[in-house]
């Protein structure tokens, strides 16, 4: 599988998602620079963790102008594959992909730290080696990850099998 992984200016995890996706998983790999505005040939698309633009606005909202964003939206819409990481996943809310958006942590300081997360959907390109209901620990650093959407929102969200993962103890509670 051919996969690129949009490299934005403040992103620190982009040659970490290179690595895995390349080495420890063997798919055909490529940065795409944020002010490209091509994803032909690709299959995926992977917007990795870091600070994009430093986030000093708001997490995402200033990647989200960048030229790769009108393709990655048009790459999505057509039904192809696009992961977001950490500062990805804030990058395709603000960008209109994913509905909702992202608030201050509750304690409003940063957190740095690892969390556990239970597997909800196992069945995408992304999780299909994990099981249902299988705990991960994962490793968080950010200011603005207390996700929000409403009721109506979120039904929607559990009705299409779209949401892949959920913060959890160790006990997967």
């Amino acid at each position: 599988m051919k996969i690129g992984v949009v490299v934005f200016p403040g992103s620190n995890c982009d040659h970490d998602m290179f690595h895995a996706l390349k080495t420890v998983i063997g798919n055909d790999v490529h940065f795409v620079w944020h002010q490209d505005t091509s994803l032909s040939g690709f299959e995926a698309v992977v917007l990795p963790g870091g600070f994009s633009y430093g986030d000093y606005l708001r997490a995402g909202a200033i990647a989200r102008f960048s030229p790769i964003m009108k393709e990655v939206i048009h790459f999505a819409r057509t039904g192809k594959p696009v992961l977001g990481i950490c500062n990805g996943f804030q990058i395709l809310t603000e960008s209109g992909l994913l509905p909702g958006a992202l608030r201050r942590n509750q304690n409003l300081r940063f957190a740095c730290k690892h969390v556990y997360i239970r597997t909800e959907n196992y069945q995408t390109i992304f999780t299909n080696r994990l099981s249902k209901n299988q705990i991960l620990s994962i490793p968080i650093a950010h200011g603005e990850g207390n996700y929000f959407i409403d009721d109506e929102g979120l039904k929607k969200l559990e009705d299409n099998q779209q949401i892949v993962f959920r913060y959890c103890s160790l006990k997967g509670i």
